[in-house]
């Protein structure tokens, strides 16, 4: 198995760089026989990668511990879904599946833009090819999954307790194949700038596999927010830890890329920076995976050091010359065919939302990079946490929240402003009510300001949504169900992104509510005893020690009351498994109690079974998660299909005649 793994990649190394000369002869010197070998190449790459992945998988399922890879990361007691997800669990297998993903989707691109994109292709498929072959030079040089043993052991070391969790079964696979995901428009927009067509076509060509990039990273990274919140134990769901960080940054650059192809696809505008927000993306993408394999920065998701960092340092830097090179060589090609006519216009609104993004894209670059320019250049590693990000990226976020709101009411190269007044009558109004409720209500100024604006930017989306369904019911007499399914069926682009605007919005009620208002407690109870926090009661009954297949478990009961009405029992978790009883991890007991999440931590313990317990009071914490649920709807219905009209029907009488003629 390990022979026919390493023989798969060596074979598809050496079919990569064969497809590289292939279609680069055979587009200069113009041999369609040249070009249609190297995309037969590139399937071939795809499946040869495919190949060496499943025989990764079998082979831990088979639990063969002569590979050092499957024997460092896996054992005969773990479940067999941990088992089977270990193969991504490091740096080996993850990059096997990077390569995966990014050669498949490139395969499954080439296949189905054969017809409609034949100039770009060759350079498309140039580039693709050599990005996988980075890749496959690093998995059969520095990295290979298959390196045996000189002795096989008996059993496995198992997986990293942090792992072993549902959330890191889907977590990973998101996020890494977010990342590869994005080698198909990456390739894409440098075949757009070799061959200078630099019109729509490249654009209608990478829209979808960029919103699929996009939409993969942002499941990821709402996945990882769930883990965090019931794995790690601070109370929280993101911490800006530099590997969540560096995930951030390409969902960022690529959010902003999606609304400002809409400019350039309308108004001819913006050509430069979408090219540029084009290649940040995909250096982002690949800074992210440079810095969780090269040990510069500290992170509970980074692997060990390793030599495979610097590889990955020499390839970002290739990235960017000669992404920038090509940029600059077209500047002349890239000039905007309009100028912005009017500050108040829906091109000015996409520009302004632009620049928040990539203004939130660099202060969270700044703040998880400074520490390695503080040691460069002062000597001392000076670390940013979270009130740096709080207080920077809050008020650009709050800025972006409220132009959620303005952005759809303005109009394309200019908005009338009496009419743009009479729209913001509603949301205005919501604004103020929400804000006077609040300042009675609340006692923070800066949550009174952000739920105001929430509220302002729901209003405007409930309100446009509902535009449209009135308008298909005054032209088509539908119930209001139907119109509402039609509409969104109908213009998808539009009302998709009104849903993911709605998620959005969602989550932000949560986040605000649970930063704002968070409670803690630190208790140390006997069984029996109790505490309180908030309006809320803690019983806490005592410890549990259990055995699982693969773990010894202590578990700590606690009921929970508001007020004298018990609302729930919990139980709080530490589990130590076997060759890691040094780095017990713990879930936590977390019970749901009207708007509010209980959140249970067992710290410590004693044999009297006296236990340190940690509790939060989270509030709104659900509606992070609703809004996460909504987001994946929303970004479902952006890849709906538009529905083709119907033929239009001629009148019988003249359909009559023209089948007598």
């Amino acid at each position: 198995m390990a022979q026919l793994g390493s023989g798969a990649l060596v074979l598809a190394l050496v079919l990569a760089v064969y497809g590289i000369g292939a279609s680069f002869i055979g587009v200069r010197r113009r041999v369609p026989e040249l070009l249609a070998s190297s995309y037969r190449a590139t399937y071939g790459v795809a499946f040869l990668i495919l190949v060496a992945l499943i025989v990764l998988v079998i082979s831990f399922v088979r639990h063969d511990f002569r590979l050092a890879y499957v024997a460092a990361r896996s054992s005969r007691d773990m479940p067999i879904q941990y088992v089977i997800s270990a193969f991504y669990g490091g740096q080996e297998g993850s990059l096997l599946y990077w390569a995966a993903v990014a050669s498949g989707l490139g395969a499954l691109a080439l296949y189905l833009h054969r017809r409609s994109d034949r100039a770009l292709l060759p350079y498309m498929t140039m580039t693709l090819l050599a990005i996988v072959t980075f890749f496959l030079l690093v998995l059969t040089i520095v990295a290979s999954p298959f390196r045996l043993l000189p002795v096989t052991p008996p059993d496995g070391a198992g997986l990293n307790p942090l792992l072993r969790d549902p959330g890191m079964m889907a977590h990973p696979p998101f996020l890494l194949a977010g990342y590869a995901s994005l080698t198909v428009p990456f390739a894409f927009g440098m075949a757009a700038l070799v061959t200078g067509r630099l019109g729509s076509d490249w654009l209608r060509a990478i829209r979808r596999w960029t919103l699929l990039a996009w939409a993969l990273l942002g499941m990821g990274l709402l996945i990882g927010a769930w883990w965090a919140y019931h794995v790690l134990g601070w109370g929280g769901y993101w911490g800006w830890d530099p590997v969540e960080n560096l995930a951030l940054l390409p969902w960022l650059t690529a959010t902003a890329f999606l609304h400002s192809v809409i400019v350039q696809e309308r108004r001819g505008m913006l050509k430069v920076w979408n090219l540029a927000l084009l290649i940040a993306t995909f250096a982002l993408s690949v800074f992210g995976t440079f810095i969780v394999r090269s040990g510069m920065l500290s992170s509970v998701h980074a692997f060990a050091v390793s030599t495979v960092g610097h590889w990955f340092l020499a390839y970002l830097a290739l990235v960017l010359i000669v992404g920038i090179g090509l940029l600059l060589y077209r500047l002349p090609g890239l000039q905007s065919e309009r100028q912005i006519e009017s500050v108040t216009s829906r091109e000015g609104g996409f520009l302004l939302n632009n620049l928040l993004l990539t203004a939130m894209a660099f202060a969270v670059f700044w703040g998880t990079t400074f520490p390695l320019f503080s040691e460069l250049f002062w000597g001392t590693r000076i670390t940013v946490g979270p009130p740096f990000y709080n207080r920077v990226v809050g008020p650009l976020l709050l800025v972006l929240l409220a132009l959620m709101g303005l952005g759809p009411l303005l109009a394309w190269r200019r908005t009338e402003l009496p009419l743009l007044l009479r729209n913001l009558r509603w949301p205005l109004l919501a604004a103020g009510v929400v804000a006077g409720l609040g300042v009675i209500v609340l006692d923070r100024w800066w949550a009174v300001l952000a739920y105001a604006v929430t509220a302002f930017a729901l209003v405007v989306t409930f309100q446009e949504y509902w535009r449209g369904v009135r308008a298909r019911r005054r032209n088509v007499r539908e119930a209001l169900p139907v119109a509402a399914w039609e509409v969104l069926r109908r213009n998808n682009r539009r009302y998709g992104g009104y849903l993911v605007h709605l998620a959005i919005l969602l989550m932000a009620v949560g986040i605000i509510a649970s930063n704002a208002f968070q409670l803690e407690r630190q208790f140390v109870l006997r069984p029996g005893e109790q505490g309180s926090i908030g309006p809320y009661t803690i019983v806490y009954r005592g410890l549990d020690d259990r055995r699982t297949a693969d773990a010894e478990v202590v578990a700590a009961k606690v009921d929970v009351y508001r007020g004298e009405r018990y609302a729930a029992t919990v139980e709080s978790y530490r589990f130590f498994y076997r060759n890691y009883e040094d780095q017990p991890t713990a879930r936590m007991g977390i019970t749901l109690v009207g708007l509010d999440d209980v959140y249970v931590v067992l710290d410590r313990w004693q044999d009297d079974g006296t236990a340190s317990i940690r509790v939060y009071v989270n509030p709104l914490v659900i509606w992070i998660w609703v809004g996460g649920a909504v987001f994946i709807l929303g970004t479902l219905t952006l890849f709906w299909p538009q529905p083709v009209p119907a033929p239009a029907r001629l009148p019988r009488t003249v359909s009559g005649l023209a089948r007598e003629a």
